[in-house]
């Protein structure tokens, strides 16, 4: 799935439609989880919400990313921390796809990411391997 696609899905998810630019916080995160299927980055079956988790998890960002798959409140991220997380050329790709800077990048998906995990584990666990994010938010009747 093309990452404008899934962008698309992500937005109507966070309730904010496809949006645009840096407002369009479904169209920077589709693009982070479309350059991870497509980078190598997302194993985990080919399921990028596990990949994505596994890279947060090992740069020190495991605790704030199980508080979004688990009941209770989600914890805060910041742009700086997505800067650290996130491979400089998957940021730089996912910057370029949305229209903006890798900073306003980072700083998007730092807004929406626990929001969006969160919506995507309503049972408070990943989903399992070789489930797409496309089939899983389909799911959820999101």
């Amino acid at each position: 799935m093309a990452g404008s696609d899934l962008g698309g899905l992500l937005g109507g998810l966070l309730g904010g439609g496809s949006g645009t630019g840096a407002s369009g916080g479904g169209n920077v995160l589709g693009s982070l989880l479309g350059a991870l299927m497509g980078g190598g980055s997302g194993q985990n079956g080919g399921n990028p919400l596990g990949g994505l988790m596994d890279m947060l998890s090992k740069s020190g960002l495991g605790d704030q990313a199980q508080s979004w798959v688990g009941s209770g409140d989600n914890q805060p991220v910041s742009g700086a921390q997505i800067q650290q997380a996130v491979p400089d050329e998957t940021l730089q790709q996912v910057a370029e796809q949305a229209g903006v800077s890798p900073e306003q990048a980072a700083d998007e998906i730092a807004r929406q990411l626990p929001q969006a995990v969160d919506k995507l584990t309503p049972s408070g666990e990943l989903p399992q391997a070789g489930t797409s994010l496309e089939d899983l938010i389909k799911q959820q009747n999101l």
